[in-house]
């Protein structure tokens, strides 16, 4: 079952395309952040979502959003497919334990060894703010992420 909405969202450390370690408890306190489970590198349907998201980056810089894409390839594989695709963005390599933070956000598909397409908005103190998960070889809409970045508002920092 996937995490709700108005709970806080579990951190977690992973390497990006690049090797890097990120964390996402180093966003709390700085910016929102848009979490973006996709399945597989390279697949049609994911190639086509992030292309999308690509294009519309700038929705997400103009209201100071990080955004994340993250699946269980290995960070090589997201670094190739990042490169093949012009894609200016993090993408975290939720590799090995395999899918864990999927599991972790519960996302991950047990029978098919990948994560769902969820996406989760997270404000910047740390709360999922809005979600929205699509039915296995659905793509999510870009209007679906315009609707979801309208519940993500500044909110102050609580001490």
């Amino acid at each position: 079952m996937a995490l709700e909405n108005d709970t806080q969202a579990p951190d977690f450390e992973l390497a990006n395309q690049f090797g890097e370690h990120v964390r996402l408890g180093e966003f709390k306190g700085k910016k929102p952040v848009a979490l973006v489970f996709f399945p597989l590198a390279f697949s049609s349907t994911c190639t086509s979502e992030l292309c999308g998201l690509s294009e519309n980056l700038a929705m997400f810089k103009s209201n100071g959003i990080e955004l994340i894409g993250i699946s269980a390839d290995s960070k090589a594989t997201l670094r190739a497919f990042a490169e093949a695709e012009g894609y200016d963005f993090t993408l975290l390599a939720d590799f090995w334990p395999h899918g864990a933070v999927a599991k972790e956000y519960g996302v991950f598909l047990e029978e098919k060894g990948y994560a769902n397409r969820a996406t989760f908005l997270i404000d910047i103190n740390g709360i999922i703010r809005a979600s929205f998960i699509t039915a296995p070889g659905e793509p999510r809409s870009i209007e679906e992420y315009r609707a979801a970045l309208d519940e993500i508002v500044p909110v102050p920092v609580h001490a």
